[in-house]
């Protein structure tokens, strides 16, 4: 490593997997179970725990709950699937097709390779925003209020999923002279991922590895931490759930902050390039999120609150 690096902070020894599960006996090897996946479910259990309790106070809604639990064990079903098929697609709407057309069109059976990465946070929003209009148009619910009720608890699987992001040594940061420089492997020695060794348990650098910021913390707090609390605040002691519509707006101009100063961190993606004014692709798509947060905001104060 450089001399440079050498004053930096070094990556902390997490292994990607909590544990690894021995199937050889089915002839399948080992199958690690990563902290990416317990981030995803644990986000999904605990925010559907957060959203069962703020169903269940209709004084938090003006004097009726929107959603029984039936309701909300539907929103987490159709909203993971919207997670999951939103991201993918919305990957490749916005970044692989757009910037990787002739690679994709060599490699078709690419699309499909979800398990390579490849997910997108903005079509997911757009995934899970699908599934709330069909859960609430199905079971016959206020959508606004629907929208709340996720909008409220988001910000709990986004701060589990760039925690897993950090631990998994990926999405980091640009390169810094600054203190708070970490030194994250990135790859082997042929600079082929994934850095880290599963037979030996390590983490593989190939010694040209510069100091970069941990913006993956910075997101998990920016984009997760801080709109779960100040979203939490406006619900609990200001009662924000009685203006529907208004926690939806409030969460996406926060997160479009929130993700707009991160992406000044985050090391873009190399293949994406070409965007006005230097922005980056992050930054671009969360340009209609404020929009849309702000239209959701002001239609919201200008109608009465729901009576209690």
């Amino acid at each position: 490593m450089s001399i440079l690096a050498v004053t930096a902070m070094s990556f902390p020894e997490f292994s990607p997997a909590l544990f690894e599960l021995d199937l050889g006996f089915l002839g399948l090897g080992k199958f690690p179970i990563r902290w990416y996946a317990l981030a995803y479910i644990a986000g999904l259990l605990i925010g559907w725990r957060y959203a069962l309790a703020l169903a269940k106070r209709p004084l938090l809604w003006g004097g009726t709950s929107p959603a029984t639990k039936d309701d909300i064990d539907d929103l987490l079903f159709y909203a993971t699937i919207g997670t999951i098929l939103g991201g993918r697609i919305g990957y490749i709407l916005f970044y692989q097709l757009p910037f990787n057309w002739a690679y994709t069109m060599e490699h078709p059976l690419s699309l499909l390779k979800i398990w390579e990465g490849g997910m997108s946070f903005h079509g997911g929003a757009i995934g899970v925003a699908v599934s709330i209009l069909l859960v609430a148009r199905l079971r016959g619910l206020k959508l606004l209020s629907i929208g709340d009720i996720a909008a409220s608890v988001i910000g709990i699987g986004l701060f589990f999923g760039r925690a897993a992001n950090f631990i998994n040594a990926e999405l980091f940061g640009r390169h810094t002279n600054s203190g708070w420089g970490m030194v994250f492997p990135e790859g082997n020695a042929g600079g082929t991922p994934p850095a880290y060794d599963w037979t030996t348990g390590n983490w593989l650098y190939n010694g040209n590895e510069m100091p970069r910021f941990p913006s993956q913390i910075y997101e998990s707090v920016l984009e997760g931490l801080i709109p779960l609390a100040i979203i939490s605040i406006l619900v609990w002691r200001f009662k924000a759930l009685t203006r529907p519509g208004l926690v939806t707006g409030i969460f996406l101009i926060l997160y479009g902050v929130g993700r707009s100063i991160a992406e000044n961190f985050r090391e873009p993606d190399s293949f994406v390039a070409g965007l006005p004014l230097d922005l980056t692709m992050g930054q671009l798509l969360s340009a209609p999120m404020w929009l849309a947060g702000a239209w959701l905001i002001w239609s919201a104060l200008k109608k009465p609150t729901v009576a209690a």
